[in-house]
């Protein structure tokens, strides 16, 4: 394996990956802390500090940082989630020293101007509204807001027009400094890169930062329940969810295997039922989500209102059924479908330098290609059978809809046909959230 890794005096780690066929370099600052690091009152701050991060520095105005990345044909963006927060771009390789140059000035030295943070409150506003006026966006924050009850992971990443007005530049200093520490911080690079060099230059951008980690990440607690808003919709938004597994459980690639055979291409399970055989909603997937300590599992579908009667006992008996009903031929094709796309994102530089980061964020170590695909295979019959009932038998549903929602039913009934399946269906009694 091509990976090298250096840990800094300050506990920064970074990590390079050389892949000697291409020209160009992916490579980034990922900060192990996201929206689940916000206290209430900071609800949206990490998005709001990946956007200014943009707005200028001492050294560059906001203009100048995209004229000078641009001016070499190179690549600058950021992106928050609930556990991380990324900044991250690909240059040639000779425009390496620029982006590390770049990457540390907006990390260290920027200045939130106060003109540039109110257009950017303004544009997140916006972001928010959209968000909310696209149904299946809203209703992913819905759901992990039912899943995990008043907890940070549940929040919606962008936060509230309330609490995004709220914020000023002494907040957001106080924020990044509390939490862009060392050991909580990795520079990944991938593609036509040298490690020392890296080394170098990072050590040269980034040396002074606190060598202390930051506050600690409130647990998740998994609770379950329902929220539902009645909206004039053409089709009606559903996810249905049943607490998953954290990246570090041993179950976690069985889980990734189940929610593939269930729901994960046109040969699964839900795909079949659901819309060649019934033809009951264009779409429908399964996912697993997975954070550091916990997770959760659910099924995605979009249908007609006059088709949710029909729809969600025929999903809740298919989630029942594998519980004790699984093929080796289905299982095969599951775990197929996860090495294919684990081996083909390595194909991308950008995927590369992500994933190493995520590893040493979450392991503290790099999990080589090989080593997954060995957990990968290692999944059978047995497992999917044994993690099925882990996650479905008994455990409290999540149920999040939008649309036309009086034939969407209660996470009650659901419970009760997962013990039972086939059971007859009731309407929804009112449209309330």
């Amino acid at each position: 394996m091509s990976v090298e890794v250096t840990k800094l005096a300050n506990g920064l780690t970074v990590v390079t990956d050389r892949m000697g066929h291409v020209d160009t370099v992916s490579l980034g600052l990922w900060v192990g802390r996201g929206s689940r690091s916000e206290s209430e009152a900071e609800h949206g701050i990490s998005h709001l500090l990946e956007h200014m991060a943009f707005k200028g520095t001492r050294r560059r105005t906001a203009r100048g940082i995209a004229e000078e990345i641009e001016a070499v044909g190179g690549e600058l963006d950021a992106a928050t989630s609930v556990e991380t927060t990324a900044y991250y771009g690909r240059v040639l390789r000779e425009d390496v020293p620029l982006m590390v140059d770049i990457l540390g000035d907006i990390i260290r030295n920027s200045v939130f101007d106060g003109e540039e943070l109110a257009r950017e409150k303004h544009v997140i506003l916006q972001e928010i509204g959209a968000a909310r006026d696209t149904p299946d966006d809203y209703l992913f924050d819905l759901f992990p807001q039912a899943a995990w009850r008043a907890q940070p992971i549940g929040r919606p990443i962008l936060g509230t027009p309330e609490t995004v007005m709220g914020f000023d530049a002494d907040a957001l200093r106080a924020y990044l400094g509390r939490h862009y520490r060392g050991p909580e911080m990795v520079f990944s690079a991938a593609g036509a890169v040298e490690h020392d060099e890296i080394v170098r230059l990072v050590s040269e951008q980034f040396a002074d930062l606190p060598s202390d980690t930051g506050p600690e990440v409130q647990s998740a607690a998994y609770s379950g329940g329902s929220l539902i808003e009645a909206r004039d919709l053409t089709e009606t938004q559903i996810v249905l969810g049943f607490p998953g597994v954290g990246t570090r459980d041993t179950d976690y690639f069985a889980v990734q295997a189940l929610a593939t055979l269930l729901g994960g291409g046109m040969s699964s399970r839900l795909f079949q039922e659901v819309r060649e055989q019934r033809g009951l909603c264009y779409s429908i997937y399964a996912f697993h989500w997975g954070f550091a300590d916990t997770g959760v599992f659910g099924v995605h579908a979009a249908t007609g209102p006059d088709d949710v009667a029909e729809l969600m006992p025929v999903v809740v008996d298919e989630l029942a059924r594998v519980i004790d009903d699984v093929d080796a031929g289905e299982v095969g094709r599951a775990r197929a479908q996860l090495r294919a796309g684990l081996l083909m994102a390595r194909e991308r530089s950008s995927a590369r330098a992500s994933q190493m980061a995520r590893h040493i964020l979450v392991h503290g170590r790099i999990v080589g290609p090989e080593e997954l695909v060995s957990l990968i295979d290692a999944v059978d019959v047995d497992t999917v059978r044994r993690v099925a009932g882990r996650l479905l038998s008994g455990a409290a549903p999540t149920l999040a809809a939008v649309g036309s929602v009086d034939a969407v039913p209660e996470v009650g009934w659901i419970a009760e046909r997962m013990a039972s399946p086939g059971q007859p269906v009731p309407r929804r009694r009112t449209a309330t959230g």
